[in-house]
């Protein structure tokens, strides 16, 4: 049986076992043949609902130290004077991580300068899924905003927005798997996990499915979403992008069950800083129920995650505020620099064409006050060329760059 700790604040008296129990593996092997090699797939259990007890101890401390923390990143975007600011920075910065997590090489200007209305040459491949990551969080958020239950069908538009063109395009965008997959290993009969059969996603999925619908109100969403993450990874029902789906379920969970107004805390960071510890805990519950040692992963992320985003939310309203004071001592020039420096909160990296055209200004003016702001060292133009020029607000895009470099760099 699971004891899932929930806490309502860390003063509760201990009225039972203080953790998580291990149990036995979550789930039973069953012999199947793919790629001419028989391997044994592993089917995950139905994930529990029962057995909560309210507890303190140090997991309870730790989930109510999480749920704080989520809290607190709540409130810092509900009083921004331009909330839209944050939310189009963070989920950039969390595709970009997310994608690096499977590879991606890409980097975070060059996703800003693929967005960028009128940016010259053909993206890569990499920015392109990127892209297509902010999308599909931005469609799902969409769906729940419109009273759309978190699903199945749900993860599955998502998925198909994520590889709808890029490298997965071919890997069946939309769809569950047709075909046995594996993790880990150049083929079957040496991977490190195989998941389960096609013959079974169906019935898994349906269970998830269940077991979200079921837990709303029940259980805290931060343990929902703990246990429905392991058991999607496990389940890995697409041929690719399971991991950032994975991920996206977390994001779109905490914002369907009211925790987060807008979907501001992400674990890609978390998990690509500690990957080697994140696949050894996965492991840990289906090989020995050890859900103890993955919910303190798991909490530990989320606490540091908000945390961090409570930081890096507060640097950029400094930033912001002493920036525009500087702007204001430029006497006459101000007017026009200040909004520009507003259009650049709001893009990050933009062109003179483009600034001209959403500050209904004409190229002139427009090329001033870009260069009024590249002489106080705010902007640096990041193309290198002559002509099709291209600027980034500096700082802004060093603090959310922050944890986005390459593995091996």
């Amino acid at each position: 049986m699971i004891l899932v700790v929930e806490a309502k604040n860390t003063d509760v008296p201990s009225v039972g076992p203080s953790i998580m129990e291990s149990t036995p593996e979550t789930g039973r092997y069953i012999a199947t043949t793919t790629a001419g090699e028989q391997v044994q797939a592993f089917i995950p259990d139905p994930l529990p609902r029962a057995g909560v007890v309210e507890l303190s101890g140090s997991m309870g401390v730790l989930l109510g130290e999480a749920s704080e923390a989520v809290a607190r990143l709540d409130g810092v975007a509900s009083v921004l004077p331009e909330p839209l600011l944050l939310l189009y920075s963070f989920v950039r910065k969390e595709a970009q991580l997310s994608s690096q997590i499977e590879g991606t090489q890409s980097s975070l200007s060059e996703l800003l300068a693929h967005e960028s209305e009128g940016a010259p040459g053909v993206p890569s491949d990499e920015v392109v899924e990127v892209a297509n990551y902010v999308a599909a969080l931005e469609h799902g958020v969409a769906r729940l905003r419109e009273g759309f239950p978190l699903s199945s069908r749900l993860l599955r538009e998502t998925h198909g927005i994520l590889l709808r063109s890029g490298r997965g395009q071919t890997k069946q965008p939309g769809e569950f798997r047709r075909s046995q997959n594996w993790i880990g290993g150049t083929r079957p009969g040496n991977a490190h996990f195989v998941p389960a059969p096609p013959a079974e996603l169906a019935e898994c999925m349906g269970d998830l499915e269940r077991f979200l619908q079921e837990t709303k109100g029940q259980l805290p969403p931060l343990v929902v979403a703990a246990m429905a993450h392991v058991q999607f990874e496990t389940i890995h029902p697409f041929l690719d992008g399971n991991g950032r789906v994975g991920r996206l379920l977390i994001s779109l969970l905490l914002t369907e069950r009211g925790m987060l107004r807008e979907p501001l805390l992400y674990l890609s960071l978390w998990f690509k800083t500690h990957r080697e510890t994140y696949y050894e805990k996965l492991d840990g519950v289906r090989k020995g129920g050890d859900w103890k040692a993955w919910f303190q992963f798991f909490l530990e992320g989320i606490r540091e995650a908000g945390t961090s985003g409570v930081e890096t939310a507060q640097r950029l309203i400094r930033l912001f505020h002493t920036d525009r004071d500087r702007l204001q001592g430029l006497g006459r020039s101000a007017g026009s620099a200040v909004r520009v420096h507003g259009e650049l909160k709001r893009r990050i990296v933009v062109t003179i064409p483009r600034l001209a055209e959403d500050l209904n200004i004409a190229a002139p003016p427009a090329r001033r006050a870009v260069k009024a702001l590249v002489d106080l060292a705010m902007i640096h133009e990041i193309t290198g060329k002559k002509r099709d020029r291209m600027w980034a607000y500096s700082e802004y895009l060093r603090v959310l760059s922050e944890g986005t470099e390459a593995y091996g760099s």
